[in-house]
């Protein structure tokens, strides 16, 4: 008996292929007829089941495959993979449900969907994928040459269809009408379509250029559906923040690096020098108010008279000598530049201790300082106008 001949009129290429090498080891494992025979039926049913979704999926148009297993739930955490598993299971098509993915582009949209459809399709499924721009388009032509129903049946017979970016791209103007035919063939079917959009449900009929018919739309979609709504950075540029944290203590261009930071005064430097000056290494004692003082010259002094501390006008002190570095009193009536580096008094003697400061140089008394007595003696009124009159020179004597 021809066993080649028979397996091909049976259409049974996989058990045609292995019978002969399964052969020997069934005798030498002592294996019986039947498990031989089941071994064989079984590779054959897993080729087939095999052939089957790698047929489903060339036919699905599917941009790439993809797999729940391969989502990165660890980048993508706004959702888990426990609320998914309706829709993994062969309820989904069994039930009809349906699925609006809402998310900014890189979140994993189009890779749930096709994972959802690929697990279809393992599950016994047939699904079909699509781009919304592309349905809407080849609708909107069938439309106007009259041949829309033939057109319909494209997208109403797969068990499950994925619509890919809604609202990406200007749709045409009659989007929403045959949007609307597509979705309500597949809701009186009970066979499960899913979206996957960028736009809030909200603004819908602003993107079908209907909203009476965009609101019917959802409306059936989501009857036995849900929205899933994807955040969080782009998983295709995840790359470049990984490069940005990573390049954050590597040094910048000079053109993106910030400004550096103001180097600490080395004190140890020299000073600079400004108009031939040289400034003083140690700074000189600084008043109350916090700016430093230091020997007035001549002119200034004679201009302005004798000077009382600030020290006293703050206290009111009877004193013009009293500072805040000597507060013992004394009775000083015109100033000059203390030895310890405060404005003191002219002659000032402490009254209970002279170890505070030692005085100045003396100097004659400025006739024009608001302590200078004033002349008593009446006001001449004449040619000389208050001028006295110049005593007459004595002949030298011989």
């Amino acid at each position: 008996m021809d066993i080649e001949a028979l397996l091909r009129r049976l259409h049974l290429p996989t058990v045609r292929r292995l019978y002969a090498e399964l052969e020997p080891r069934a005798e030498a494992e002592g294996m019986s007829h039947r498990d031989y025979l089941a071994t064989l039926m079984a590779e054959e049913v897993a080729h087939r089941a095999q052939t089957r979704i790698e047929r489903s999926v060339r036919r699905a148009k599917f941009p790439f495959l993809a797999t729940i297993e391969t989502f990165d739930f660890t980048f993508q955490t706004s959702v888990r993979q426990s609320l998914l598993g309706s829709f993994l299971g062969p309820e989904l098509v069994s039930e009809g449900r349906c699925a609006v993915l809402l998310g900014p582009s890189g979140t994993g949209k189009t890779h749930l969907a096709v994972a959802i459809a690929y697990r279809a399709i393992q599950n016994g499924s047939e699904a079909l994928f699509t781009d919304a721009d592309h349905l809407l388009e080849r609708l909107s032509l069938a439309a106007r040459a009259d041949r829309l129903r033939d057109a319909l049946e494209d997208y109403v017979a797969p068990d499950v269809l994925v619509v890919d970016e809604v609202g990406y791209l200007d749709h045409r103007a009659d989007a929403a009408n045959v949007l609307f035919h597509v979705v309500n063939e597949r809701h009186l079917r009970r066979r499960p379509t899913i979206f996957t959009t960028n736009k809030p449900l909200a603004v819908w009929g602003k993107v079908l250029h209907d909203p009476d018919l965009a609101e019917a739309i959802l409306d059936r979609v989501l009857e036995r559906g849900r929205l899933i709504e994807l955040r969080g950075p782009s998983y295709r540029t995840r790359h470049l923040d990984a490069e940005r944290r990573g390049g954050r203590g590597a040094a910048a261009p000079r053109s993106q690096a910030e400004p550096s930071p103001t180097p600490p005064r080395d004190d140890t430097r020299p000073r600079p020098i400004f108009s031939g000056k040289r400034v003083p290494e140690f700074p000189e004692p600084t008043a109350r108010g916090g700016h430093a003082r230091g020997p007035a010259s001549p002119s200034s002094r004679r201009s302005r008279g004798p000077t009382r501390h600030r020290a006293d006008r703050d206290r009111g002190s009877r004193c013009r000598g009293a500072s805040r570095r000597s507060p013992d009193p004394c009775s000083c009536t015109t100033s000059a530049p203390c030895a310890v580096g405060a404005w003191r008094v002219e002659g000032c003697v402490p009254r209970t201790s002279a170890r505070w400061h030692e005085p100045g140089p003396s100097r004659p008394r400025s006739v024009r300082g608001p302590l200078a007595t004033r002349r008593s003696e009446p006001r001449r009124t004449g040619p000389g106008r208050g001028r006295r009159p110049r005593a007459p020179r004595s002949a030298p004597e011989r």
